[in-house]
């Protein structure tokens, strides 16, 4: 199973938010790139970012940061955050971005995410970001009426290689993943499923583990120390 440890971008700076709240958020970095290093030293291939001005509002305005990532570090970068245009999905691709992740746009313009799948494959991934089992879009600031599983049945439906499934209960708060649902996810989809929010120990991710998940985010545990990467890492293999 991968481990993606995150950095969460606004204003150029490496931040978290608190169960998505723009009003609680912490600044960890004002250089991301460094922190990215750090994640490539102890070991990590791919890193998991989300331009959170882009997620609510559609634009691209750290592009620059995530540049300095892939041109300074070997890691394989996936973004997200206000991708809802096929020129922006070829905006990240074209500076070496490894994957983009549609959010809202998936839940809004079934027509782009047909045509990007279609275009770009496994390079482009959806995030179900899921609220009282509900999708939730524009940054978490609103519930979508689409279930997750009417959700999930439709990803897989198009064809679409990767989901990163958020508990938006769960992020940030330190308070363990939501394993029941990612073991109905896991057992029920055939997509490759990244667990995010909420992953907080290593026995967390021992459980992903066990329960064949491609990938689990690692963002706020790492952060505070709570969670070693390297080990994280090894825990993971």
């Amino acid at each position: 199973m991968l481990i993606l440890p995150a950095i969460d971008l606004y204003d150029g700076c490496a931040v978290r938010l608190l169960k998505g709240d723009y009003n609680n958020m912490t600044v960890y970095s004002r250089e991301p790139s460094d922190i990215a290093k750090r994640f490539e030293t102890a070991g990590a291939e791919y890193i998991h970012m989300v331009d959170l001005e882009g997620a609510r509002d559609g634009t691209t305005p750290n592009i620059e940061a995530v540049k300095r990532i892939v041109k300074s570090t070997d890691l394989k970068v996936e973004i997200g955050g206000g991708v809802r245009t096929e020129e922006i999905i070829e905006r990240y691709l074209d500076i070496g971005v490894s994957r983009v992740i549609l959010g809202t746009a998936a839940v809004t313009d079934e027509k782009l995410l047909e045509g990007a799948v279609k275009r770009y494959g496994a390079s482009v991934a959806v995030g179900a970001d899921i609220k009282d089992g509900y999708i939730a879009i524009k940054g978490w600031l609103e519930k979508s009426e689409i279930t997750c599983d009417e959700f999930f049945e439709r990803l897989q439906s198009l064809g679409v290689a990767t989901v990163i499934c958020t508990d938006i209960s769960k992020d940030g708060a330190m308070q363990g993943t939501n394993r029941e649902l990612y073991r109905r996810l896991s057992e029920k989809y055939g997509m490759d499923i990244i667990a995010s929010g909420g992953v907080s120990s290593l026995e967390d991710i021992r459980v992903l583990k066990e329960m064949k998940l491609y990938g689990a985010i690692l963002g706020k545990a790492y952060y505070t120390g709570a969670v070693d990467l390297k080990e994280a890492i090894e825990v993971a293999k």
